[in-house]
C-alpha cells in the first residue's frame, strides 16, 4: 500500500508484514495512549484493541491527540477508532470502553494481543492490568509518570524494577512485588528530579461508564503536550520493535 511506502522500504516486507499481522490492545487513550495508538496505526499495525472508559473533556485540548473541539463528550475508544479508520482503513479496531481492573482483565487481554502497552495513569488498575498480563505472559510495555517533565533527554527505557526517580514506577514496583513479581515488564521512564508526591488514582469528572464510582479523587498534575506526546511515541516504537525483532 502506497501509505506505508516509506515503512516498507525502512523495514523491508517481511518485517512490515508481520506489523500488518499484528496485534496490540492499548489501555488508556490519553495524552500518552493516544499517541501510542497514532504511532501504530501510521506503522501499518494491522489489528488495534483500544480500551478507555473515559470520555473527553475540554480539560484534555493541551495534551491529547484524540481532544478537538467537535470530539468533546464523546467516548476516547470510539474518537480513536474513528480517526485510525481515517489513517488505515484496513486496520481492524476493536473498541471496549471498559475500566481496567481484576474483572474486566479477561474481556481486556481475551485473546490474548502480541503486545499490551499500558498507558494508565491510575495506580490500582495500573498495577491489576499490569499484574494480569504478567501472569498471562503478555509481553508489556508500560508509561511510568510523564507529568510536571520538562526535559526529554531524560526519558529512558528499561524493566519497571530498574527504573529510577520516578516515584510513580516507585508505587508500581513495590505492589508487583507484593505479588510476586520481580521484574520482565518493559517501561518508559523520567529520571527528570521532580517535587511532588503521588496521591493515589484520581476519577475523571464526567465518566461514561458503569465504573464511574470507582477509585478515588487525584491531584491535577501539569503536563506539556511534549513530553507526553514522546512517552506515547516511545511505547510505540518499542512495540514495532519488539514486533519485529530478529525477524
Amino acid at each position: 500500500m502506497e501509505r506505508f511506502t516509506r515503512t516498507r522500504c525502512f523495514l523491508g516486507d517481511k518485517k512490515f508484514n508481520l506489523l500488518t499481522q499484528a496485534t496490540v490492545t492499548i489501555v488508556g487513550l490519553g495524552a500518552v495512549g493516544g499517541y501510542a495508538a497514532e504511532g501504530l496505526a501510521r506503522a501499518g499495525v494491522g489489528s488495534l484493541r483500544l480500551v478507555d472508559f473515559d470520555t473527553i473533556q475540554l480539560s484534555n485540548i493541551n495534551r491529547q491527540i484524540l481532544a478537538l473541539e467537535n470530539s468533546i463528550g464523546l467516548p476516547k475508544v470510539e474518537v480513536a477508532k474513528e480517526r485510525i479508520h481515517l489513517i488505515n482503513p484496513k486496520c481492524q479496531v476493536q473498541a471496549l470502553q471498559l475500566f481496567a481492573a481484576d474483572e474486566t482483565l479477561d474481556e481486556i487481554l481475551n485473546p490474548s494481543p502480541d503486545i499490551l502497552i499500558d498507558a494508565i495513569d491510575s495506580l490500582n488498575p495500573k498495577v491489576q492490568l499490569l499484574a494480569g498480563a504478567h501472569k498471562r505472559n503478555i509481553t508489556t510495555f508500560s508509561s511510568m509518570g510523564a507529568a510536571l517533565r520538562t526535559d526529554p533527554s531524560t526519558i529512558k527505557t528499561g524493566d519497571i524494577m530498574n527504573s529510577t526517580h520516578c516515584p510513580l514506577a516507585k508505587h508500581v514496583r513495590n505492589r508487583l512485588r507484593r505479588q510476586g513479581i520481580e521484574g520482565g515488564i518493559q517501561c518508559i521512564y523520567s529520571t527528570e528530579q521532580i517535587e511532588f508526591s503521588y496521591q493515589g488514582p484520581e476519577e475523571t469528572s464526567q465518566p461514561a461508564s458503569a465504573y464511574e464510582n470507582r477509585g478515588r479523587k487525584r491531584n491535577v498534575l501539569g503536563s506539556l503536550p511534549t513530553i507526553t506526546g514522546i512517552f506515547g511515541l516511545m511505547l510505540a516504537n518499542e512495540a514495532i520493535l519488539q514486533l519485529t525483532k530478529n525477524k
